[in-house]
């Protein structure tokens, strides 16, 4: 074959088709979702943020008094299996955290607050599980 694949095509078009400012708009709207979101989090004396958040990823944990990484860990497998919410996750000094990395421009301020929420609830059902 004499010729490459043009693997790039889908980006190119879409810039060409809607512009660089509406890709800006968005990625700023997702940062903005990101504050917002830590903004929640700090809120709530049950969960701990756990870096800065310049862009668009928050990390953060339920604060658990016992074995707080296997809580968190199994925060995140019930969030996932019941289909809540996805988020991934890393480890931090040392400590598990959940990873959220807001991408989606279809997310809304609801999406988050559901987050925090279902967190929360769930964070409460593996505590009392384990004791």
């Amino acid at each position: 074959m004499l010729t490459r694949g043009f693997k790039a095509l889908k980006a190119w078009m879409s810039l060409k088709a809607y512009g660089v400012d509406r890709f800006a708009a968005l990625i700023e709207q997702n940062v903005d979702q990101a504050k917002y979101l830590a903004e929640l989090i700090d809120a709530e004396p049950a969960l701990e943020r756990m870096a800065p958040v310049p862009l668009n990823i928050v990390c953060f944990r339920y604060r658990a008094e016992l074995n707080s990484d296997a809580v968190n860990q199994e925060i995140l497998y019930r969030l996932q299996e019941r289909g809540l919410a996805v988020p991934s996750s890393t480890l931090l000094g040392g400590a598990f955290c959940l990873r959220a990395c807001l991408v989606n421009h279809r997310t809304r301020r609801e999406d988050l607050e559901a987050l925090v929420r279902d967190v929360l609830a769930i964070g409460q059902e593996v505590t009392r599980e384990a004791s």
